[in-house]
């Protein structure tokens, strides 16, 4: 069957709409992790047949437009792609009336998401990270009448134990280990760490439970199984942190992660070349990248601290407050 530009046009002009039309409206926002907002998918007449390409060309701009006005403020450019497949899951689940899920988002997606969320209609918007403080985290997107009748979790709990009592296992063993076995980083989300050397906890999305249970056999030298538990079972503890403060002539990042993690500022440009640093769980690539109070940064490897207070000396430098997770 042959399509011509005049029967074609129509169906395309509709199904743009169909995908991507969002028209905006003031909501109060809630009190907890979740909303409700308007999705609408306007009615789309047929131009005159001398005016579809015009008309389907105008409304991509149109749409275009939509979506960057919802993300107006939004900065980073890894974020905004992020959010903009967040806004098509929300189309697509008001669409056909079905609850999506995202994969786990770092924090900064996760926000920028909500904001850009909460203005649609007829959309019910849903975190959930296994646990009240939880950093990276799941969407779950739908008709508030869809979305109120799903009662499965979206995040499932997994617990790692093993002999630790020789071996002391940090945070980045079992993170590496959980990645040893395949899977990508956006499908699990937070690994915390067991007082006493026990093990450790982490949640993932459920479809890759039995995957894990039967992958995950060891973390570093030690043997370890692997099993589901409850998330009221999960055992989260406040991270341990190390405070120190250094004086810096900049807040470039180079300078501040070489006194952070004390490695050399040249080493710490080849892991910024490596793209082994990240700010704010974004990859920077520019060691000049400077950095402020709230800051967190992460290496390859290294671990991960976060910019603290920062004063002006009287010689005209920063004393700058560095908070180190151990």
């Amino acid at each position: 069957m042959v399509f011509t530009l005049s029967t074609a046009a129509p169906w395309l002009l509709r199904k743009a709409f169909q995908h991507f039309a969002f028209v905006s409206q003031p909501f109060p926002k809630s009190s907890n992790l979740s909303f409700h907002g308007t999705l609408r998918l306007p009615p789309v007449a047929s131009p005159p047949p001398s005016r579809q390409v015009s008309g389907i060309c105008s409304s991509a701009q149109a749409m275009k437009s939509q979506v960057d006005g919802l993300l107006n403020g939004v900065a980073d450019k890894a974020v905004i792609e992020e959010v903009k497949h967040v806004l098509e899951m929300a189309t697509r689940a008001t669409r056909d009336r079905q609850v999506l899920h995202t994969d786990f988002l770092t924090p900064p997606t996760v926000r920028e998401s909500m904001l850009a969320l909460e203005k649609l209609a007829d959309i019910t918007a849903v975190v959930q990270g296994g646990y009240p403080q939880a950093e990276r985290c799941r969407i779950s997107i739908g008709h508030p009448e869809v979305i109120a009748d799903e009662d499965a979790d979206a995040v499932a709990a997994l617990s790692i134990t093993g002999n630790f009592g020789f071996v002391s296992c940090t945070h980045g063993d079992f993170l590496g280990s959980i990645l040893g076995t395949g899977i990508v980083r956006e499908k699990f989300g937070d690994v915390l760490l067991l007082e006493g050397g026990k093990g450790a906890q982490f949640l993932v999305v459920p479809e890759l439970v039995d995957f894990m249970t039967s992958s995950l056999n060891k973390v570093g030298s030690v043997s370890v199984s692997c099993t589901r538990i409850p998330l009221h079972d999960l055992d989260y503890q406040p991270p341990q942190t190390k405070t120190f403060r250094t004086v810096e002539a900049s807040l470039r990042l180079d300078a501040l992660a070489s006194a952070g993690f004390k490695i050399s500022r040249s080493k710490l440009v080849d892991l910024i070349s490596n793209r082994d640093v990240r700010v704010n769980w974004s990859t920077v690539t520019k060691n000049n990248t400077n950095l402020k109070s709230g800051d967190i940064i992460s290496v390859s490897g290294k671990g991960r601290m976060k910019v603290g207070e920062i004063n002006n000396t009287k010689k005209g430098k920063f004393a700058v407050e560095l908070i180190r997770y151990i």
